[in-house]
This record gives structure tokens, sequence and C-alpha cells, in this order.
């Protein structure tokens, strides 16, 4: 077997380095202001439900695609449309914007921007995924249980491999589903105080932890047996 791994540098790039800088900076300067961080958090909860469910689960089909975190959506989804939809409706309508979004940002890998994909990893710090045929699987699994490497770039990475479709499909439904749910439930639990959905989603969280536990066992005891 060779591979070369789609791991990050050591060192990471200077866009993180900024970004965290712009995160504690914005913070501080809504500490030094005095400004009300829960009536802030309330007014874009507000502008979010008057935007409504359709244009929140496009934004969230579309939008992680261009690098846009997922956690802003899973964590506000319940809260925001739980009581107008139903709590499962809404985690239904997470995983199909999350499909919809790695189906979406395959495609993109794979044919429509490979070389601005390309460039675009290798600037964040990625290194291009080199992998025999034999292995894909096997990267897809440890690309998707592996914590660290943001969504975005996990997508292209599998796309960029090449990948086959419904492997990539399948074993990322598996992992991020469960994921995306337990997040949803949490966020709605941790905003409105229900202590019965906290309880539901450290049920999922602690099954997704497993799982992955599981599938990073699996894998290392598969390569240790080809090596």
């Amino acid at each position: 077997m060779s591979s070369k791994k789609a791991a990050p540098k050591k060192k990471p790039p200077l866009v993180k380095i900024g970004v965290v800088l712009l995160v504690l900076a914005v913070g501080a300067f809504f500490v030094l202001r005095g400004v009300n961080l829960r009536e802030l958090f309330e007014r874009a909860m507000e502008h979010i439900r008057t935007a409504g469910p359709t244009v929140f689960f496009t934004a969230m089909a579309l939008l992680p695609a261009l690098g846009v975190p997922v956690s802003p959506f899973t964590l506000t989804a319940g809260s925001a449309f739980g009581e107008r939809l139903g709590m499962p409706i809404v985690v239904a309508l997470s995983l199909l914007a999350l499909t919809i979004n790695m189906v979406f940002s395959y495609a993109l890998a794979r044919r429509a921007l490979r070389p601005v994909l390309e460039w675009l990893v290798k600037k964040l710090g990625y290194g291009l995924p080199d992998v025999e045929k034999g292995d894909l699987t096997n990267l897809t699994i440890i690309l998707r249980v592996t914590p660290g490497t943001p969504f975005f770039i996990q997508n292209y990475l599998l796309g960029l491999a090449g990948v086959p479709f419904w492997t990539y499909v399948m074993i990322s439904c598996i992992v991020i589903w469960i994921y995306t749910a337990a997040f949803v439930l949490f966020g709605d639990a941790l905003l409105q105080g229900k202590g019965k959905m906290a309880f539901i989603a450290f049920g999922l969280f602690v099954a997704a932890v497993v799982l992955t536990q599981w599938l990073r066992k699996r894998y290392t005891k598969k390569k240790t047996a080809k090596a």
C-alpha cells in the first residue's frame, strides 16, 4: 500500500491564525463596548426565524461548501424552528441539507472547480491525497472519524482523491448524520434548557464516539495486517 496521507501540516497556516485573532478581537470589542451578548443573540435568532426555514436550510446546504462552519447551523436549527416545524422535521431537514452539501462539494472537487480547489487545499495547509484505489474506502473512514479537519476540507479532499461516489456518500452519511442529529438536539436543549433533549443528545454523542472509535480501531488493525 502506498499513500500520502491528507494530513494538516505541523505549522498552522496564517489564515487559521488570522481567523482566531479576528474572533478574539470581535469578542473583545463587544465586551469593551458593553454589548449585551444575550440580547444580540436573541436578535440574531429572531432574524433567522423571520427569514424562515427555506432560506435557513438552503443556506445550510450551500454555504459550508464555501468554508462556512456547520456548527452555527446545527446548534441554532432546533431553537429557531423546533417549535414551528417539530424537532423530527428539523433534524431531517438538517440531515438533508448536509447530504446535499456533501454531494455538491464532491461534484465541485471532481470536476467543476478541481484546479481551484487543489490550490485552496494546499494553501490551507493540507496535503492532496495520493492513495491506491483499494485504500480509498479506508481514506474516507479515517478522514470522517478523525477530528480536526474542517468539514468542507474533508469533502474536497475526498473528492480530489477520486473516492467512488457511493462509497463517499454511504460512509459520510453514517458518521455525519449521527453527529448532526446530536448537535441539533444539543443546541436546542442548550438554548431552551430542555433536560430530556440534552439527555437524548448526549446519548447520540456517545453513539457517535463509540462508532468513530470502532471504525478507527478497525482501520488501524486492517492497516497493520497489510503492512
